[in-house]
């Protein structure tokens, strides 16, 4: 019976983490982070400031917390992406799972686009270069000519780019987000037919 109280116990204090991320977020993108203070995020929440100290003691906890829980299938998709052969089909799944977890993490990378400098000082800097780089030796045959990799890697910046570009043209995100895929797709695929 434990068990059960202790599971639900954890499953709502991880709720009351996610809220408390979301709320950051939005109140970082609407004032910037710099700008944004605990006690802003815990009125927003209508929590005490204590409680939102037990879970997170700074903006910089929420944001790595943030980029951790929200890159977290970047890290799978690059541990899966190793043991896979370097074929135009893994490739082609790479690029559909990328596609899917920058959809799920935009608030997060927009954040990052509109406060590089403070990306930069905080640790997600360098977190965020490492998991490129892992995405970029998962996507890049090593063997392919160097125009070929230059397709693959861009194939990844488009996937960036359009999240960004896109975000102010009128029209369906989801729409949208299948034209970025179909792009990097081609870009992929066209890498494959010199190979």
């Amino acid at each position: 019976m434990g068990g059960t109280m202790d599971g639900t116990k954890q499953r709502r204090r991880g709720n009351t983490r996610q809220r408390i991320q979301d709320v950051a977020l939005e109140l970082f993108a609407e004032q910037g982070y710099e700008k944004t203070s605990l006690r802003e995020i815990a009125e927003r929440l209508d929590v005490t400031k204590a409680a939102l100290y037990y879970h997170f003691k700074t903006k910089e906890e929420i944001i790595v917390s943030l980029f951790e829980d929200l890159t977290k299938p970047i890290e799978d998709l690059i541990e899966w992406g190793r043991q896979q052969p370097h074929t135009l089909d893994t490739k082609q799944e790479i690029i559909r799972r990328y596609s899917q977890t920058l959809t799920d993490a935009a608030p997060l990378f927009r954040f990052m686009q509109e406060n590089q400098a403070t990306v930069r000082e905080l640790s997600i800097g360098e977190m965020f270069k490492e998991r490129m780089l892992g995405m970029r030796d998962i996507i890049i045959d090593p063997d392919a000519d160097l125009v070929d990799q230059v397709r693959c890697i861009s194939a990844l910046f488009t996937m960036h780019a359009g999240m960004f570009v896109l975000k102010d043209v009128e029209g369906d995100p989801e729409e949208k987000r299948k034209a970025i895929l179909e792009v990097a797709t081609d870009l992929v695929t066209q890498a494959h037919k010199g190979a």
